[in-house]
């Protein structure tokens, strides 16, 4: 172990005291780094889905006080002496925790690890801790970054290596046709890591700031408000409907009607966002058996993911620039969290 050295002896960080409410705090700075650790003054947190869904009071599940943030990034200003592959002054985004014992890990399945702690807790008070100042972080779980991406484009390292995760999941590849529904975060990154990929990737949307965002990356896009999706889609692809359609929102309407949106046979469908509360959707299991339907489910990444998402974005193979909505410094959090739960809103940064 070593001695932490730094010219604080506080770090500040934003925490939910509940439902609506979400203020600055301070901890203390730790006084020591285990030999495999290192300290890193932490650049920007953007607000996730599920950081403002609790801050509505949708998503509780978590507890309060809950000092949450997972999409964030920062650079290393202090490393353990054991630690080879970090050195002051990289940048780093964080992955999810795992333990590297269980079988899971073993066979390169981190995100189904036993044994994962991602939730820290420090002087009573649970969470990530992705909106604070500084964090302690074992190397295990970082990935490097370019120095010069802008530390809140970084941050989209993890919402990207779950893009990554899902579609290593479903057939999407050079000529094929994929449908993203929803032209929200989420429903961009699935479009461009698609469109990476080779395929042809229309969005269908309703809001009309999406609408636009869509075409600014220039896809093709349907209006759902002012057309009819199945029948331009149809025109689109000359009857032949979408080979995949990926739900980039929880909506039930839009997944009952992903059956109409893909092919008659062999047609993927990827339900990659939840909702709240939960959709159902009808589902005859004769429809899949004579469709040969797949239906895949979505949710978080491993490490693999991770790194290949660092080196989408550092090697600026994507752009999320038109994806950051506005950034706030860490005093304004609330005002932060008021922003980022309007509807609409694309990710809002929070600078540390």
């Amino acid at each position: 172990m070593c001695k932490i050295e730094t010219d604080t002896t506080v770090i500040d960080y934003g925490v939910l005291l509940k439902k609506g409410e979400a203020v600055v705090q301070q901890v203390a700075m730790p006084e020591e780094l285990n030999d495999e650790e290192v300290l890193i003054k932490q650049d920007a947190c953007n607000i996730c889905t599920t950081d403002y869904g609790q801050w509505l009071g949708l998503r509780e599940h978590q507890g309060y006080p809950m000092a949450g943030g997972h999409e964030s990034s920062g650079t290393i200003v202090q490393v353990g002496k054991d630690v080879k592959e970090f050195k002051v002054g990289d940048r780093v985004s964080f992955a999810y925790s795992y333990c590297g014992r269980c079988k899971n890990c073993k066979v390169g399945r981190t995100d189904n690890c036993t044994e994962r702690k991602n939730i820290q807790v420090m002087e009573g008070i649970k969470g990530f801790f992705g909106f604070a100042a500084y964090a302690v972080r074992k190397t295990e779980f970082l990935v490097k970054t370019n120095k010069d991406l802008d530390p809140s484009f970084a941050a989209f390292i993890e919402p990207l290596a779950t893009v990554v995760s899902a579609q290593s999941n479903i057939t999407i590849e050079l000529g094929k046709t994929v449908l993203v529904v929803g032209a929200g975060t989420m429903g961009i990154l699935n479009a461009l890591v698609a469109r990476l990929s080779g395929a042809r990737v229309i969005i269908s949307e309703l809001m009309e700031n999406k609408i636009e965002k869509a075409k600014a990356y220039g896809f093709e896009v349907i209006d759902a408000g002012k057309e009819d999706v199945k029948e331009k889609l149809n025109e689109l692809t000359d009857g032949e409907m979408a080979d995949v359609v990926i739900l980039g929102v929880g909506a039930k309407q839009a997944a009952k009607q992903s059956f109409e949106l893909v092919r008659q046979l062999d047609g993927e469908i990827l339900f990659f966002s939840a909702g709240y509360p939960a959709p159902e959707i009808p589902m005859s299991p004769n429809e899949l058996h004579y469709r040969r339907l797949k239906l895949i489910g979505a949710f978080e990444a491993y490490m693999e993911n991770f790194y290949t998402a660092a080196d989408i974005l550092s090697h600026k193979l994507i752009d999320v620039t038109p994806l950051i909505e506005k950034v706030f410094d860490l005093k304004d959090i609330q005002e932060a969290f008021e922003y980022a739960s309007q509807p609409g809103r694309y990710r809002v940064s929070v600078k540390l």
